[in-house]
């Protein structure tokens, strides 16, 4: 029996179908914008519905009460945005201003939204027959009454897109979004549940914060008392990073507007008790040359071919006096000496930053096949041992069934220096 990748979001082939209706008729960009759009109405629209369907059930008059719905991470949906006033619409020539006034009636339920969800669907450059067709294919073909909550729909979809557009044009696919799998790992070693901040620095749709339905869970039982902060460069992505807090209910500070971490650190004075991050790999070109003497690069200024380094510091430089952090990086970072790095390195081994690294193989990811490793980052830290852990070859599927005894492994872990400088 073939074991489910939890990597895949459940209807990779409806969403793949849903781009051939569309092919042609709009540019590849556009396209993604629209899909997105339309996930997101669907994905709030079911869970909405099945709430609604268990409040009636229940008799007690609170269908209508958006109390019973935010108790439970439910968005509430305004009966003007559910889809099935969508979906009645899907061929009349209104449908692209029915969907428009579904989002800016969201917008209002919502004012963390304004301004965030696509309302680009009655443009005259949408056919409206070939936009019918697409709401038809979600309303018969894209299921999502048993989506688990905890998936990063909205990230995994637009990853998707990219890697079938690039594979479709012949071109790179360089945008990527982190398996639940790594992290739940990193979840469940650093334990952000309690009166803590939490912060990533290039959260991409906001993966790092929805994967993990102990991390829901925790922000919806301690709303004052867990802070969520976060950061992204590009601007389609922040906006879906919004839209997966509303999804899940999660009061979260992304800033007023999208922004480079580098060059404009939105967080300047944030002190984290927990980071938790997938910052790009190997990233080149970052601007090093315009960020030599920044007050981050406590251990050395990182080289302008790669931002590994910058990241790091970047982060270690927002932790809390007891702070941790976990961060995936390519495994180059382990040993390069390219420009510096190995003397960063040093340092940072030297300050005794380090508490532990996790190994994980390649075909973890969508887009990428590059072989890649946890970095658990600890000031104030109460051992002076390092972790090295080689997993299993299937590792996201060893995983699921083996979470907890990594943590426990992990806490009782034994001396192995495993860096080099």
């Amino acid at each position: 029996m073939a074991v489910k990748n939890n990597t895949n979001i459940g209807f990779e082939k409806q969403i793949w179908d849903a781009a051939c209706v569309l092919w042609g008729h709009i540019p590849a960009a556009e396209y993604r914008k629209v899909i997105i759009g339309l996930i997101f109405l669907r994905y709030i629209s079911s869970a909405f519905e099945k709430r609604y369907e268990e409040l009636l059930k229940e008799g007690d008059g609170f269908e209508n009460d958006r109390d019973a719905y935010a108790e439970e991470n439910i968005f509430f949906v305004p009966e003007e945005a559910r889809w099935s006033k969508i979906s009645s619409a899907a061929h009349t020539p209104e449908i692209g201003t029915v969907i428009d006034d579904a989002m800016r009636a969201i917008e209002k339920e919502n004012v963390s939204l304004k301004n965030v969800l696509p309302k680009n669907y009655a443009s005259p450059d949408l056919d409206k027959r070939v936009l019918g067709e697409v709401v038809d294919l979600f309303t018969n073909e894209v299921k999502m009454d048993g989506t688990d909550a905890s998936k990063d729909l909205l990230g995994r979809t637009y990853e998707y897109c990219i890697a079938q557009f690039a594979a479709y044009e012949g071109t790179k696919g360089g945008e990527f979004y982190t398996p639940s799998s790594i992290v739940k790992t990193i979840v469940a070693i650093l334990k952000p549940f309690n009166n803590c901040r939490v912060y990533d620095p290039c959260m991409g749709s906001g993966g790092m914060f929805v994967q993990s339905e102990k991390f829901v869970q925790a922000h919806s039982d301690n709303r004052g008392n867990i802070s969520v902060y976060g950061q992204e460069s590009n601007a389609d992505t922040w906006k879906m990073a919004k839209m997966n807090m509303a999804i899940r209910g999660i009061d979260a500070n992304f800033g007023s507007y999208h922004a480079d971490t580098f060059f404009n650190d939105i967080h300047k004075t944030l002190k984290s008790d927990f980071i938790m991050a997938n910052p790009p790999f190997n990233l080149s070109n970052w601007g090093a040359d315009k960020l030599k003497d920044d007050v981050r690069w406590k251990y050395g200024t990182p080289p302008s071919g790669n931002a590994n380094y910058a990241w790091i510091q970047h982060m270690i430089h927002h932790l809390a006096p007891n702070g941790k952090i976990g961060l995936v990086l390519a495994n180059g970072a382990l040993s390069s000496q390219s420009s510096g790095e190995g003397e960063i390195r040093k340092k940072i081994i030297e300050d005794d930053l380090v508490e532990g690294i996790v190994a994980l193989p390649t075909q973890l990811f969508y887009s990428v096949t590059i072989p890649v490793t946890l970095w658990f980052i600890t000031k104030n830290k109460n051992k002076k041992e390092k972790l090295y852990l080689l997993m299993p070859e299937k590792w996201d599927i060893w995983l699921i069934e083996n979470i907890e005894t990594l943590r426990k492994v992990y806490k009782k872990m034994e001396a192995l220096e495993i860096l080099t400088y």
